[in-house]
């Protein structure tokens, strides 16, 4: 715990990039849940954008609308 999933346009991210993102989330979570970084860990799940409204934004967003901390602006 805790665990954190970044769904996502296709991208291809650098080792150094993906070391970045994870340092920066990890730091992130630690810092608001108080954990130790060992126990954080991170998924990243690309997403063809023409099945962004069907596997992310009616399910994720739209339908668990409750558990959002940020909405996006569109």
């Amino acid at each position: 715990m805790p665990h954190v999933d970044v769904r996502h346009f296709p991208k291809e991210l650098t080792e150094n990039q993906k070391a970045v993102l994870a340092a920066e989330v990890t730091a992130a979570v630690q810092k608001a849940f108080g954990c130790d970084p060992g126990v954080v860990s991170i998924a990243l799940e690309p997403v063809a954008e023409a099945d962004w409204n069907e596997r992310v934004y009616g399910p994720a967003i739209e339908g668990r609308k409750d558990l959002l901390i940020k909405t996006p602006n569109y």
